[in-house]
This record gives structure tokens, sequence and C-alpha cells, in this order.
């Protein structure tokens, strides 16, 4: 697992890159504010309920959360489940919203 900022994953979206983006939040944090990205809450992923997920298996995957925390948990817990291409978004979507004001 790697870590990817804001600023370099808003740069690669800018290009045009189409990237699996994956929230690990809850569904009221997601339905209050979110990026774009499919909700799949660290509960499920650490109940190993990530079928909806399997077809990104072997594509890069950057995982995120409110802070960073949840989504570095769900990062090492993809991993062990053979997911191979995970970035953790370094301060979740508190720090993309910084950097969208």
């Amino acid at each position: 697992m790697q870590e990817i900022t804001v600023e370099a994953f808003k740069k690669r979206l800018d290009s045009g890159e189409q990237i699996h983006l994956l929230d690990v939040r809850e569904p009221d944090e997601f339905a209050d504010y979110n990026l774009g990205g499919k909700l799949l809450p660290l509960g499920n992923i650490m109940a190993m309920q990530v079928d909806e997920i399997e077809d990104w298996k072997d594509d890069e995957i950057v995982v995120h959360c409110r802070s960073g925390k949840r989504s570095l948990q769900a990062c090492l817990m993809l991993e062990t489940l053979g997911y191979k291409n995970l970035k953790n978004l370094t301060g979740g979507a508190l720090a993309w919203q910084e950097l969208m004001k």
C-alpha cells in the first residue's frame, strides 16, 4: 500500500485519468459529502464483504475516509484479501474539502 496526497490525486483526475475511488466511511457521512467514489463501509471490508469491488482486484484503487485512518485499515485488510495496487488518500475527505476551498 502506498499513500497519495489530495493534490496528486486531483492532478491525476484533472488530467482525465480514470481511477477507482473507494469511500470506506458510513452511509450518513457519504450522504453529507462525497468525492464521487464507490461507498463500501470499513465494517463491510473488515467482514470480508467485498464482492462488489472484486473486479477491481488488479486495478489501482484510491481508498479514502474522513481523515485517512479508516482508509489505512481498509487498505491493510484489502491487501490481505489479494488487492495489489492500493493507495491511501492522505488526509481523506477533510483534506479534499480543504483543497477545494
